[in-house]
């Protein structure tokens, strides 16, 4: 891996599947960068509308600050409505990503599983598969998606679980992934909440324990080219 680039539903995804193993990758030398399709936030009230602007500006300071614990090398915003994905064009969605694609050449995508419970993630994942598609002199060579707590494991339909094949040792990086979850203040949760530092440490642990280390993230591969 020499570019890698992690397409969020939302701020935070960025670091709950992966926080770690991006870590790990960005103190090896890759460059690391994130998008974050949709604004967050907006959906907790009424209307859009109610959200006010210095609030989002808040979670996007705190995303930039996550963004520096766990080694991105940039982030991104595309504001799209929060959880309201399934309300938007396929075609909208494929069209950001799209540009990202063609702006940072990645050869490495993480994105989402496409059995989360949540309608974003499960569109994000579709709009990165077709905009990734292998047509032409494409760039991106290998696709992950990974496991995001309180959504994938959410999904009661087990139509879709997550079965990962793909595991990274983050045994010395998942602090990092920590501390970036401490710097988003309107995302914070306590035990038994499974974006709590308590519970993503025993998913870490429980991760590690399938392929015997200490601490790890699972993912699904989804393509890799192998030439």
């Amino acid at each position: 891996m020499k570019r890698v680039l992690v397409f969020a539903a939302h701020p935070d995804d960025e670091l709950l599947g992966e926080g770690g193993t991006i870590r790990r990758l960005a103190d090896a030398g890759v460059c690391c960068r994130a998008v974050i399709l949709g604004e967050g936030l907006t959906s907790r009230k009424n209307c859009r509308s109610d959200t006010g602007k210095s609030e989002l500006e808040e979670l996007k300071e705190d995303a930039r600050r996550a963004a520096h614990e766990v080694g991105y090398s940039s982030v991104d915003f595309c504001d799209l409505p929060d959880n309201r994905f399934d309300g938007i064009m396929l075609l909208d969605i494929i069209k950001q990503i799209s540009h990202y694609v063609e702006k940072y050449e990645p050869d490495t995508v993480f994105t989402h599983h496409h059995g989360d419970l949540n309608i974003d993630h499960r569109r994000t994942c579709e709009a990165v598969l077709t905009a990734c598609r292998p047509v032409g002199d494409y760039c991106v060579k290998r696709i992950y998606a990974f496991e995001t707590p309180s959504s994938t494991e959410w999904n009661l339909t087990y139509e879709n679980p997550f079965t990962p094949n793909i595991y990274f040792d983050v045994t010395n990086t998942l602090e990092a992934k920590i501390r970036g979850m401490a710097c988003y203040h309107s995302e914070s949760t306590v035990y038994p909440h499974p974006r709590s530092p308590e519970a993503l440490r025993a998913l870490a642990s429980y991760r590690g324990s399938n392929v015997g280390m200490e601490q790890a993230e699972g993912f699904i591969l989804l393509r890799e080219a192998v030439y």
